[in-house]
């Protein structure tokens, strides 16, 4: 299962805004909610992956 974050949104006078309340530097905007969601989601994995190699490598660890 993915990670779940919660998104905070309004309707601006033109496009629908939104942020992460787990990350509230991730704002952006969208002209219908689902693309808002999908752009936030797109922010995310941008600011996640920031600066990671294209051969990254991935394992899972608990905590």
């Amino acid at each position: 299962m993915g990670q779940k974050l919660t998104m905070v949104y309004w309707k601006g006078d033109r496009f629908w805004l939104g942020k992460l309340l787990e990350h509230p530097e991730i704002m952006t905007q969208g002209e219908t909610l689902e693309e808002l969601e999908e752009n936030l989601k797109d922010a995310f994995r941008s600011m996640a992956m920031d600066e990671v190699p294209q051969d990254y490598k991935t394992k899972e660890i608990a905590l």
